[in-house]
């Protein structure tokens, strides 16, 4: 099952669902599941980190860790997800670019075997550009945050 919906809010968007909504593909695509979704207010997606990343080849291979923009980028993508499904079928497959990235701050490193789970939060739209607040959380730990803006292109 692609998506599970109660009282108008989506409890679920698996792997496949997410390919459909946004054309990021392997070894790019930073979130596996979205776990909680209320379209146009915020959602929650997972990353399970695995020592299968190709980057840890070469980012500490001793002491494998996760690079930080690429936590960055799971909140994108996440927040893209988000878009997507609330702008519904029309948007689905369509871009979404930065436009800033302020704040971003690193707490703790993420290493393999962790699950990382992306909170975001819709701060406001107009027209086609968002800008969102970020969390990602390992287990009650916050290892990063940042607030970003970004743009869907409509063409």
């Amino acid at each position: 099952m692609d998506t599970v919906e109660t009282a108008g809010q989506l409890d679920l968007i698996d792997i496949n669902r997410i390919m459909e909504l946004i054309p990021h593909r392997y070894p790019f695509l930073m979130i596996e599941r979205v776990i909680d979704i209320v379209p146009g207010v915020k959602a929650t997606g997972v990353k399970n980190v695995s020592i299968n990343e190709p980057y840890f080849v070469g980012h500490f291979p001793e002491k494998p860790v996760m690079p930080g923009v690429l936590i960055i980028e799971a909140m994108a993508q996440t927040a893209a997800v988000l878009v997507v499904h609330t702008l519904g079928k029309e948007a689905e497959g369509k871009l979404v670019y930065f436009m800033s990235v302020d704040g971003a701050r690193f707490r703790k490193p993420v290493q393999p075997g962790d699950q990382i789970h992306v909170e975001v939060v819709k701060q406001r739209s107009r027209g086609n550009v968002w800008k969102f607040t970020g969390r990602a959380m390992v287990g009650d730990a916050l290892v990063a945050e940042a607030t970003y803006a970004a743009m869907i292109m409509t063409d």
